[in-house]
């Protein structure tokens, strides 16, 4: 995805950043770790998900994450992530970006491509014109990939407690494609997206962020 940012750096406007990745690559760990970072940059900051980070977005989440790896036809579990993604930016993601916060959100749109077409085959074309349909300008300014082998991946999800939830119990093959496919995004949109290795400990890998965010944007602290 290449379409242009809903958000900037600048005082009044809020500035939106997704986090990426395959499966154990720590995202939802990084994404509060940085909202630590920024609010003590003082930057009033939000955290999301998708699917999720709306009422309606987290009552299509619990349909796209639970039950059989196969319970959904590909083309079917990318309109529910897009309704979903709709629901988020209308309730969440803009209101709060015009109340000039920053929103790190973990995944969007990114990882519908990677998942469905990378990963299931949906036609790029097709998550594309919805992508224009429910996005259209309100994408994000800036994407870090956390770039990780499947295989490390999932013996973090092995030694992890709990359901991980369907996408967790799909083939190697399926998580091979999905994980080039975030490396093909990335590729085609440079001017957006930052891939990070994620092959380190947590705080690492923070660091590699922080680090990340600042080149882009110049210091965070002082800005």
């Amino acid at each position: 995805m290449t379409r242009g940012a809903v958000s900037d750096a600048g005082e009044t406007r809020g500035f939106f950043v997704t986090l990426e990745g395959g499966e154990g690559a720590g995202k939802s760990t990084q994404a509060l770790l940085l909202k630590e970072w920024l609010e003590a940059s003082g930057r009033r900051t939000l955290v999301t998900r998708e699917p999720g980070g709306s009422a309606q977005g987290e009552a299509l989440r619990s349909l796209l994450i639970t039950g059989a790896a196969e319970r959904w036809d590909p083309i079917s579990e990318t309109l529910l992530h897009f309704a979903a993604r709709r629901e988020h930016l209308r309730a969440t993601i803009r209101p709060a970006l015009a109340q000039g916060r920053w929103v790190v959100c973990d995944r969007f749109a990114d990882s519908t491509m990677a998942y469905q077409h990378f990963g299931q085959g949906v036609a790029a074309d097709f998550i594309e014109g919805l992508y224009d349909t429910v996005v259209g300008s309100e994408g994000p300014a800036l994407t870090l990939v956390l770039d990780l082998d499947p295989e490390l991946g999932f013996a973090r999800i092995a030694a992890r407690t709990g359901d991980g939830g369907r996408y967790e119990e799909m083939d190697r093959a399926f998580h091979r494609r999905v994980h080039e496919g975030f490396r093909t995004i990335a590729e085609g949109a440079p001017e957006r997206c930052i891939v990070i290795s994620a092959d380190a400990d947590v705080w690492t890998v923070q660091a590699r962020l922080r680090a990340a965010i600042e080149a882009r944007l110049g210091p965070i602290a002082n800005g």
